[in-house]
């Protein structure tokens, strides 16, 4: 029975509940501010009035996602105080300033630019206009960058002391900001949610390509998503694994629990195990698909140099790797898969083909969400790899959990549910269904200046015919 649980099992529940529904929203809108900035910068330069139609479409999307991120992420903010009080009071005087940094830098400049980017093009001139698209989408950029710097300091902690009081308190802000972690983390996340809005855009592209392979607009937005998926995913790649090695020099315990290695191999030819089923009890992996060695070429270590293993952690140390372990294998697949897709995207515009490849459209269209899953599946691998750790290897869960009961905790977790599933169902169905039509031609002002699109006269807003080859 939910009641039946500690409170600490039901506050780390609730927490991983609200941040899974909270991080959705800023991968996304983080991706699509910067879309918007570049809708509106070709938009200036090219007079082509497709990318205009398509800012205007796309920008009423941006304004609900950033809506219910903002509620989801207020809302977490409140569980420092309620649930995790002694981790607040502990690790306060370092996280604090950080996350206040955040609101009063970030946040602000995101607020006071959004309504200007959202209805000022007639108001303020095109060229403030575009000016406060691209501050809102640094906006997005610098949020990203505080958080990350929180959430990496308590993966890497750096640049503080210890008062008598127990408390982390700093002494190096740059030590503490810039941590091992911060760098890679940073990049990472920044390039999965610029991946996760290109299939988001490359699937309602799809959508209306599968519906009209003749929409103008459809056939920019699936473009401009494809090459993304082509020249972004190598890159995540390639930062993955960069992580992936910082990890291992600083968080070894958690690359164990991903790679599934509950046994030391001190002569090398550790194998990378494709699949498995962990087995925390016996501390073993079950039914292991391995490739000999090449774990030992993912960690870029010589053929016969050892790799050690959880049989070296005590167990009260250990994360529950079964949770690590599959979470961190369904990040890399769809990692794999997007890079699969782009390869393909990538052929079928060489052959001239993009926009009459119907098998290529319905798989865009189901790899849609696949962005949103592997951003979840990677922050369950990162968060959940740190335990049983808070602050890593210095504060633990357990330790940092406020004075409060089950039944108090049960009770604001199943509300958390009904309210969330009730109002951010409600919100992403409305988004699906402002996806689900066609960009509309928006009403130009006086201060638009001339359009410049292929197939129709110049100054007028008609829907341009397709061209070949576009």
């Amino acid at each position: 029975m939910l009641f039946e649980a500690t409170a600490e099992t039901l506050a780390r529940i609730q927490f991983a509940f609200t941040v899974s529904f909270h991080i959705i929203f800023p991968a996304f809108s983080i991706g699509l501010a910067s879309y918007l900035a570049v809708l509106n910068g070709m938009w200036l330069r090219t007079r082509d009035a497709t990318y205009l139609h398509l800012f205007d479409y796309w920008k009423k999307i941006f304004a609900v996602a950033f809506g219910m991120g903002v509620v989801s992420g207020i809302v977490m903010s409140y569980q420092f105080g309620t649930n995790w009080s002694v981790f607040s009071d502990r690790a306060g005087p370092v996280i604090g300033p950080l996350m206040a940094y955040e609101v009063l830098s970030a946040f602000f400049l995101e607020a006071g630019f959004l309504g200007i980017m959202l209805f000022g093009r007639e108001r303020v001139g095109e060229k403030l206009h575009f000016f406060s698209t691209v501050m809102v989408a640094f906006g997005t950029l610098m949020s990203a960058t505080w958080i990350l710097s929180v959430n990496s300091w308590m993966q890497t902690p750096a640049g503080f002391s210890i008062n008598e009081a127990g408390q982390f308190v700093p002494e190096d802000w740059w030590a503490i900001v810039f941590n091992p972690s911060f760098p890679y983390r940073l990049v990472h996340m920044v390039l999965a949610a610029y991946l996760t809005t290109a299939f988001v855009v490359g699937a309602v592209g799809a959508w209306h390509l599968l519906r009209d392979r003749t929409d103008r607009e459809a056939r920019r937005m699936f473009s401009m998503a494809m090459w993304m998926a082509v020249l972004v995913t190598p890159l995540q790649i390639f930062a993955g694994h960069e992580h992936g090695l910082n990890t291992l020099e600083h968080q070894p315990v958690k690359i164990m629990a991903m790679e599934g290695h509950y046994e030391s191999h001190p002569d090398g030819w550790a194998p990378l195990y494709l699949f498995g089923i962990p087995n925390d009890a016996e501390q073993r992996l079950d039914y292991a698909i391995g490739i000999p060695g090449l774990g030992n070429l993912i960690f870029e270590k010589p053929l016969d140099a050892p790799v050690y293993g959880l049989d070296t952690v005590p167990d009260e140390d250990q994360p529950p790797v079964g949770i690590v372990f599959f979470a961190f294998r369904i990040m890399v697949g769809l990692g794999f898969l997007m890079l699969g897709v782009g390869a393909w995207s990538a052929w079928a515009r060489y052959r001239g083909r993009l926009y009459d490849a119907p098998l290529l459209h319905k798989a865009c269209l189901l790899m849609g969400p696949s962005g949103f899953v592997a951003v979840l599946a990677g922050w369950v691998t990162t968060e959940v790899g740190r335990q049983p750790f808070t602050v890593y290897g210095l504060m633990r869960t357990s330790e940092s959990l406020a004075p409060v009961d089950a039944p108090a905790v049960a009770a604001s977790l199943i509300a958390f549910v009904i309210v969330y599933f009730f109002l951010f169902g409600a919100g992403t169905l409305y988004i699906l269904r402002m996806m689900a039509k066609r960009p509309a031609t928006p009403k130009l002002g006086l201060r638009d200046g001339p359009i410049r699109t292929a197939g129709i006269t110049p100054g007028l807003t008609e829907r341009p015919n397709p061209q070949p080859g576009e």
